[in-house]
């Protein structure tokens, strides 16, 4: 039902997003405690600001009320994507193709379970990345967490 919920949104958002300037990345219907969140995350080139999350809510937010395929009362958060955002769907891993990702793996390869490399392809749930070591193929279903590297060397003093 949740997954069913967030398709339809994402088909509805879409168009939306795009419409202003935005590409809706991610969509998310979850319940925590006793409420439900739909969760709409967004992204730009030159990355999104609280306006941004704003102007999105209220050219939504109108569309979600007249479709009312959402039974549950919930609350509508919008949201930039964040440095630091899992990659999930096949999309998210087209998104950031020949950037760099960290993996964590549940079982250590060579070692080790932490690896960051070059993400450079994506096919049927599994990924390529070039690392130090070389090319390596993982599938998603072996990784703890997958998401975009940050490299915070620089800025040290």
């Amino acid at each position: 039902m949740k997954e069913n919920i967030a398709s339809r949104v994402e088909a509805l958002a879409a168009p939306v997003a795009e419409s202003l300037g935005y590409q809706l990345f991610d969509v998310e219907y979850v319940k925590e405690g006793p409420d439900f969140y739909l969760r709409l995350y967004i992204t730009k080139e030159e990355g999104i600001a609280i306006e941004d999350c704003e102007a999105m809510s209220r050219a939504v937010d109108p569309l979600l009320d007249e479709a009312d395929f959402i039974k549950d009362r919930y609350y509508l958060e919008v949201s930039s994507v964040g440095l630091d955002r899992p990659l999930k769907k096949e999309k998210d891993f087209l998104y950031f193709m020949g950037e760099k990702i960290e993996i964590k793996l549940f079982k250590a390869f060579e070692g080790s379970d932490y690896w960051v490399g070059t993400l450079t392809g994506y096919e049927d749930g599994q990924f390529s990345m070039e690392t130090v070591k070389g090319e390596m193929t993982v599938a998603v279903k072996e990784c703890r967490l997958i998401r975009p590297w940050i490299d915070f060397s620089e800025y040290k003093d």
